[in-house]
């Protein structure tokens, strides 16, 4: 129930505004004077206050004062005489939502009470919501509403708040940075470094001179220090992705900085304390690496206290239609081409298809949608991806050669009414005029072989 405050020195108008607004389902407190309305507002807050100007023994400006430096959110209909009408504009600029002239009509002012609570409304709602775009902007890149996704989110989020290290599992492509960034946004090292290495990206003699730096003459060529990683990210966090392609050499000394958090670097003998969240990730399954003797199994046990996986797209399909929205939207903007939209066609053939490269492949797809797509709408034919048609599905079985004949013919029929219908930006009567067809048979073709423009 929303409340007010009434701040009237006149009796029988104080008495009579309460029962209006008790009749109309607020709870209302009143106040015969300022000294009494301060008291009031200091004990409990207000979603609105409703004050006379003049008052007995103050202005009803200082109570307007007051009640925004207690709530600014607290709004404020101020009530005055006609010949103060500049004192009630003075108090608008004050900050109060409006103001009504003596004598006024109730129902006039019940409607101005009512715009000044959903005002009120707004501005609350308009602050939790800023509240959660900040406390989530690390999820600004993380799409998804399947349930999957949904408990993958909800894991980083009970987990960001410590520091507990975080293994991150999933195939190429499926986001495991965007998840290390968010963890990282969440924690309360957010203020630091966020530093990420690929270890299968760097060969071995270079990699650890990236994670733990070297001394000055500490090999040829090291002509001066150089601070590794770790040291780098000091405070922050650390991203091993791919962690399983570490050499097995490396492994024992990211155990240590883990058991220890110290780390040497090459060519030095000083040990140096290091205060760094670990974050690591594999697209392997490491515990078959350890059973193989290819990743050490007290680093595997050391990484997975909090193990995560990312699932891969062919199992959140559902996610698809908002990531495709979302990549279409960016590529767009930088490639500064009006906003295109997926043909139903299209969608379902995203929908469809079996995404070995997970989100990643369908970023790319998208990309190369946009750059070949000249009209306003995305089609099969500008997508990079297919999937075996029945047709095709049963020719791999065994056909006659007459029906391979058909198959391949309708191909070829559907290959070519596409590529004339991009050459002439979907007009469809140029289109059948350089197939040599009829208009209706155009469409005929189009409806059969599923083609859409």
């Amino acid at each position: 129930m929303e409340s007010i405050l009434i701040v009237e020195d006149n009796d029988s108008m104080r008495q009579m505004l309460a029962k209006t607004f008790q009749t109309e389902g607020f709870e209302v407190e009143t106040a015969k004077n300022g000294t009494s309305a301060l008291q009031a507002i200091s004990h409990r807050k207000f979603d609105l206050v409703i004050s006379d100007l003049k008052l007995t023994d103050m202005d009803g400006v200082e109570v307007l004062t007051s009640v925004k430096d207690l709530d600014t959110q607290t709004q404020v209909i101020v009530m005055t005489a006609y010949g103060s009408i500049e004192t009630a504009v003075q108090a608008m600029k004050q900050g109060a939502f409006d103001f009504v002239t003596k004598p006024f009509d109730p129902e006039h002012l019940l409607v101005q009470v009512r715009k000044a609570l959903q005002s009120r409304r707004l501005v609350t709602e308009n602050t939790l919501l800023k509240e959660v775009l900040a406390s989530n902007h690390q999820f600004q890149e993380i799409i998804g509403s399947s349930p999957k996704m949904k408990e993958a989110v909800s894991l980083i989020q009970k987990v960001a708040g410590s520091d507990t290290t975080v293994l991150l599992l999933g195939e190429s492509g499926t986001g495991k940075e965007l998840f290390a960034r968010a963890i990282h946004h969440l924690s309360p090292r957010r203020d630091n470094p966020y530093i990420a290495i690929n270890c299968a990206a760097i060969p071995r003699e270079l990699l650890e001179n990236e994670l733990f730096g070297s001394e000055k003459g500490a090999f040829t060529g090291a002509y001066t220090k150089k601070l590794g990683k770790f040291e780098l990210a000091e405070g922050g966090t650390i991203f091993l992705d791919e962690i399983g392609d570490l050499d097995i050499s490396l492994q024992a000394k990211i155990l240590r900085v883990l058991q220890e958090r110290q780390i040497e670097r090459l060519g030095g003998t000083k040990t140096i304390n290091v205060d760094v969240r670990m974050i690591a990730a594999s697209n392997i399954d490491l515990k078959e690496a350890c059973d193989a003797r290819q990743f050490r199994a007290d680093l595997y046990y050391r990484l997975s206290v909090f193990p995560i996986r990312i699932p891969p797209l062919r199992e959140r399909r559902e996610d698809i239609p908002d990531l495709a929205e979302h990549f279409i939207k960016r590529y767009c903007q930088e490639l500064n081409k009006p906003l295109q939209k997926l043909s139903p066609d299209a969608l379902s053939l995203l929908e469809k298809y079996h995404w070995p490269g997970n989100v990643r492949e369908l970023e790319n797809t998208i990309e190369r949608a946009v750059i070949l797509c000249e009209g306003k709408k995305i089609l099969p034919a500008h997508l990079a991806v297919r999937i075996p048609t029945t047709a095709e599905i049963r020719l791999r079985e065994g056909a006659g050669l007459k029906e391979v004949g058909q198959h391949a013919q309708a191909e070829a029929e559907r290959s070519l009414i596409v590529r004339v219908l991009e050459q002439t930006r979907g007009n469809k009567r140029k289109t059948a005029d350089i197939l040599k067809i009829d208009y209706t048979t155009l469409f005929d073709k189009m409806k059969r072989y599923q083609i859409e423009y």
